[in-house]
């Protein structure tokens, strides 16, 4: 540094325009750490500052010790003070809390869970604390203190927080298989898949179950294996449920990242379709009612699906995107040129965004669509969504639209999460002919006139 302040003989280490880097960070002895994607997965790197022999790869698997920084404050690793450095893990769509140890390398922990949805692993050099959760154990703060696994000297983590109670009792409970789906162009894709569970009751003899294909938004985040009331609200109904991570999630290295760039609304609703399909020819969903729902990112895939295929007989779109220059010229300064790299730079890529948004295009919708929009929503305002309204109604399209007017982008108040659920099961009941069990409202479908359902 020089006198002034400023920095001087500066030298790049690590990244660039193809090598993303995540958390730099001082080891207790000085040694620089960095998570690097420079092998197309993020891996864990000590870096020798004072010699030749480059960054060294602690963690040389095909796995990913990163994540995406959307917000600030992440870690995937952190020291102990007995030399093991403790780091997230996340392979085939299922994370682990491993302890890497110089001579025996990585050590997974043997904890109760099989996902960590929020990267924030912190430690005081003995003990951790972090976010846990898995298939039937809700998002959970703990706090762990790793014994000697060498001596066997282990300890139970202690729970501090959940952030909910999944009261059911196991015959009401699905658990995921994680899916590899091959796609049209001979890639592949995953998903989790949940079948229905109720020990309670029994489908029809020989009858496959109704499939409710839900898409996480982002685009490229990364949906995972972790209790979740709104899959279980379906699969206790006789639903099977696949929770799709399309080319452009997290968790499976940066080929299967940036296959999206260029491409949002073409690979995301294709693998959302191709998942859907493989799941109907292998026996595990009723090829004749196949739903997609997915909220903002997820609802445009909702919205492209309707609009530009056939595949689905319904589709729920909650706050979906439908004007994707809307979105580029409207959004929030943090996105501001997020759609650069998916769709293409503005005003050159201008007839690609016509193109792909489904407000243009809405004609071609024949399936019954269920609108769900919050009327302070600042990301994806009520406009995009009135907009499909017109469009359907033009074409006599059977649709119905609820208004939230005190929500924003992403319902969070309780009770509107638990009416937006109620009102997309009777809107499937309505498009596939059945009654549901529960003393829900109804909903009704229209055709040729305009109408909205305010939910106060």
């Amino acid at each position: 540094m020089a006198a002034d302040g400023t920095l001087a003989d500066e030298r790049v280490v690590m990244g660039g325009p193809e090598e993303s880097v995540f958390q730099p960070g001082w080891s207790p002895d000085g040694e620089l750490h960095a998570v690097s994607d420079r092998t197309g997965w993020w891996n864990l790197y000590a870096l020798d500052l004072d010699g030749d022999d480059g960054p060294r790869n602690r963690t040389p698997e095909d796995a990913e010790f990163g994540v995406p920084q959307w917000t600030f404050g992440l870690a995937t690793y952190g020291f102990l003070d007995d030399g093991r450095v403790a780091v997230l893990r996340n392979s085939d769509g299922e994370w682990s809390l491993c302890l890497l140890d110089e001579d025996d390398g990585l050590t997974g922990a043997d904890l109760p869970f099989s996902a960590y949805p929020h990267a924030r692993l912190a430690t005081d050099g003995e003990t951790l604390a972090f976010v846990g959760g898995g298939p039937t154990t809700p998002e959970t703060v703990a706090r762990w203190t790793p014994g000697d696994e060498r001596t066997d000297e282990s300890v139970e983590p202690v729970h501090l927080r959940q952030s909910f109670s999944l009261d059911l009792p196991d015959g009401l409970i699905s658990e995921p298989e994680h899916v590899d789906v091959p796609t049209r162009d001979g890639e592949t894709t995953h998903a989790y898949y949940y079948p229905p569970t109720n020990a309670d009751e029994r489908a029809p003899e020989g009858e496959q179950p109704p499939l409710v294909t839900m898409v996480h938004g982002g685009p490229t985040s990364q949906t995972l294996p972790i209790a979740k009331l709104a899959v279980q609200f379906y699969t206790t109904r006789g639903f099977a449920v696949a929770d799709v991570n399309y080319r452009g999630s997290t968790g499976y290295g940066r080929d299967y990242r940036d296959a999206l760039q260029g491409e949002w609304g073409v690979l995301d609703t294709a693998d959302c379709i191709d998942t859907a399909e493989h799941l109907a020819a292998t026996g595990r969903a009723d090829p004749d009612r196949l739903a997609i729902t997915g909220g903002s990112a997820g609802g445009y895939a909702v919205l492209c699906a309707l609009a530009f295929h056939d595949t689905f007989d319904a589709g729920a779109s909650h706050y979906g995107v439908a004007d994707l220059e809307a979105l580029a010229t409207g959004t929030h300064k943090f996105e501001s040129r997020y759609l650069d790299g998916l769709v293409g730079p503005l005003p050159e890529a201008r007839e690609t965004y016509e193109e792909r948004s489904p407000a243009f295009h809405a004609g071609a919708i024949d399936a019954p669509l269920l609108l769900l929009q919050g009327g302070e929503d600042r990301v994806v305002p009520q406009e995009q969504a009135e907009d499909m309204v017109d469009a359907l109604v033009a074409t006599e399209t059977p649709y119905a639209y609820a208004l939230f007017p005190g929500e924003r982008h992403g319902f969070r108040t309780a009770e509107a999460t638990r009416r937006a659920l109620e009102l997309e099961l009777a809107f499937y009941g309505e498009t596939f002919g059945f009654d549901p069990a529960d003393e829900i409202e109804e909903i009704k479908l229209h055709e040729g006139q305009r109408s909205v359902r305010r939910v106060e």
